[in-house]
């Protein structure tokens, strides 16, 4: 119970320090609506009519930034943040201190998690808002789902990506340079429907990012007449993490590099 308390506190320092960074936080809730309002720019806010219903077109957007952020908030920030911690030796001073390494683990995870889904939320509610974008009702469970695996899976890699980081200085140069090529490749940046090469889509499908693309895509789907959940994707999704956990607990280390 002692040790629930210690994480509580690490989480709520946390988020206090990132009330305490106005510009950190303003770039961090404005960056997936950025490119939200770039999507609908460039690739048009076309309308779909159904007959008995219009759809907005930008309603096929939201899954893709809600990708974004997951990755964001799960992957990028966490890994670049570890290497940072850990080189700075900062998570050497932690594993000396009366906090358990588990106790500061679980309130940083906690945290980035939580604002995940208040990114998230603020992105679908921009989206309602400004885009008349439907908002997912029978199948929001399936986008819970997904975005509870997704979560576990980008923390999951990158804290096995950092346990291969050199330094601090290699931390951006690393982290991006696995990612960012994915993000264009998985239908987040180009939407589905723009004429990538098949060997492209082949390729994305062996990473997470397309799988969660694609099960949030069925999730957001208005048109979506079933429960909305993509078994298939989940389940790759579920093996990346799986995997990354695996070598997270195999190679992670608390020591700086030297």
């Amino acid at each position: 119970m002692r040790s629930l308390k210690l994480a509580l506190r690490q989480l709520k320092y946390n988020e206090r320090a990132f009330r305490r960074n106005p510009a950190a936080a303003f770039f961090t809730i404005g960056f997936p609506l950025i490119f939200l309002v770039i999507l609908n720019v460039i690739f048009g806010n076309r309308t779909i009519d159904l007959g008995d219903r219009v759809i907005s077109g930008a309603t096929f957007y939201i899954p893709a930034i809600v990708t974004l952020t997951v990755v964001n908030s799960c992957y990028t920030s966490v890994a670049m943040s570890w290497v940072y911690d850990r080189d700075s030796g900062l998570l050497k001073r932690i594993r000396g201190a009366p906090l358990p390494a588990w106790a500061f683990l679980l309130g940083r995870i906690t945290y980035v998690v939580l604002l995940m889904v208040v990114l998230a939320t603020i992105v679908v509610v921009f989206g309602r808002l400004f885009y008349d974008v439907a908002i997912p009702g029978a199948t929001m469970p399936a986008v819970l789902v997904s975005l509870a695996i997704g979560a576990f899976t980008f923390c999951a890699l990158a804290l096995a990506l950092a346990s291969f980081v050199p330094n601090s200085d290699a931390a951006p140069a690393v982290v991006n340079g696995t990612i960012l090529p994915l993000l264009f490749i998985s239908e987040v940046f180009i939407p589905p429907d723009a004429g990538t090469p098949d060997w492209v889509e082949k390729v994305s499908l062996v990473f997470p990012v397309q799988h969660l693309s694609k099960a949030l895509q069925t999730g957001f789907n208005p048109l979506e007449t079933g429960a909305g959940f993509e078994p298939l994707h989940l389940g790759v999704i579920s093996a990346w993490g799986i995997a990354g956990l695996i070598l997270t607990l195999r190679f992670s280390s608390w020591e700086p590099r030297v």
